[in-house]
């Protein structure tokens, strides 16, 4: 699912999004919320490929965090590479991120 996030655009992020999710990226453009996130997702998806490592998951009830590093292709633009977190809530058996946040590294 979070991979999906990364490479299938950003109507499928969308639909995988609580209305109020929070978003952090790399300054600019900081922190994000509600329809600013997917103003900013449709200039930055259509990532080629996804590599993730050092993934991690943490779950309380309905709630789940995952963690990883990702390395991310795409035409034209150098490879980006970051620590990354997102955070579910599983609401009436639909998982839906509330949260995502991306420190780059180089």
């Amino acid at each position: 699912m979070e991979e999906h996030f990364w490479t299938s655009g950003a109507d499928n992020a969308r639909a995988t999004t609580a209305t109020n999710a929070v978003m952090v990226f790399p300054y600019p453009p900081g922190i994000l919320q509600g329809d600013q996130i997917w103003t900013h997702l449709q200039q930055r998806t259509g990532w080629r490929s996804v590599s993730m490592a050092e993934r991690r998951v943490t779950r309380c009830r309905d709630i789940a965090i995952l963690t990883y590093r990702v390395s991310a292709e795409k035409p034209d633009v150098p490879i980006y590479k970051a620590l990354c977190a997102s955070t579910y809530l599983n609401d009436n058996d639909r998982w839906l991120r509330i949260s995502h946040q991306q420190t780059s590294v180089a």
